[in-house]
């Protein structure tokens, strides 16, 4: 048995796949019974638990041969991340008390940088759970090509990737979340012993112009990249209705000046197998 939290979003319902093809027991940790009544039609045990309460999660953790830990996403977060602080916390409490043999980690790329940004929150959680008395694995996938959603319609009717990921010609590494979620399983049921740490990517390095013409292919029209000016950063993402988006402008900035970067030689990052131009033809199903 296995316990996966976030189970109802792209990477862990990866997971439970991925585990539940192979024949393994999967128990959904869900906030919300509704939710995990189609993952109880697939054949899986259903534990009700907040990631902030410590209780339920011990309670959710408790028996299993390994669990999955994906903290929610906080895209619009409180200063300081309380949010994430009490989140680690408890998931840490939990783990404690239920000692799991084998514990996996949704980290980040870039976890391991100094520097504030959204992704803290990552490093917080690792810095919260690394020094529990059993293996914890922090897999830290690449930028996620399913952000692509939110430009599909733009591309398909305007032909612009409006990016905020600059200089255009920069190859930024990008992964799909089903490699993620394929390599998260694998981690989870690996005889012996596994890495502290997993930095996982896709097949190939992207452009943003790279990513356009990818785009182009799949819908068959013109699509051209463009760099969003970053001085108007901050109005678009208040507009959408963000409170503080520093957090996130902090996010950009790493990526696009380097400093959220993988910490291994590039060698030692594993490479997934789903291409850009998958992605895009899932996202419009």
């Amino acid at each position: 048995m296995y316990a996966i939290t976030g189970i109802t979003g792209q990477v862990g319902g990866a997971v439970a796949r991925v585990l539940l093809s192979a024949g393994q027991a999967v128990r959904a940790v869900v906030r919300d019974a509704d939710k995990g009544r189609a993952w109880a039609e697939r054949g899986c045990e259903v534990a009700l638990a907040e990631m902030n309460d410590a209780q339920a999660l011990a309670r959710a953790f408790a028996g299993t041969k390994g669990v999955f830990v994906l903290p929610p996403p906080n895209f619009d977060p409180e200063p300081g991340f309380p949010e994430a602080r009490a989140e680690n916390a408890a998931v840490r409490q939990a783990l404690d008390a239920a000692r799991p043999p084998r514990v996996v980690c949704m980290s980040t790329v870039g976890a391991q940088a100094a520097q504030p940004n959204l992704l803290s929150q990552r490093t917080l959680m690792e810095e919260a759970l690394r020094t529990l008395p059993f293996p914890v694995s922090f897999l830290r996938p690449a930028w996620f090509l399913e952000n692509l959603r939110w430009d599909i319609a733009q591309a398909r009717t305007q032909g612009v990737l409006s990016s905020y990921l600059q200089p255009l010609d920069r190859a930024v590494p990008m992964v799909a979340t089903a490699d993620v979620g394929r390599v998260a399983a694998e981690l989870l049921v690996q005889p012996g012993e596994v890495p502290r740490v997993v930095e996982l990517e896709g097949p190939e390095r992207l452009t943003q112009h790279a990513v356009a013409d990818a785009l182009a292919q799949v819908l068959g029209r013109p699509v051209r990249a463009e760099a969003v000016p970053r001085e108007t950063w901050g109005a678009i993402f208040r507009a959408q209705g963000m409170r503080d988006p520093v957090p996130r402008i902090q996010m950009l900035d790493g990526f696009n000046e380097g400093w959220i970067r993988f910490e291994s030689a590039d060698a030692s990052v594993r490479k997934g197998r789903v291409g850009v131009a998958e992605v895009i033809r899932s996202l419009l199903d």
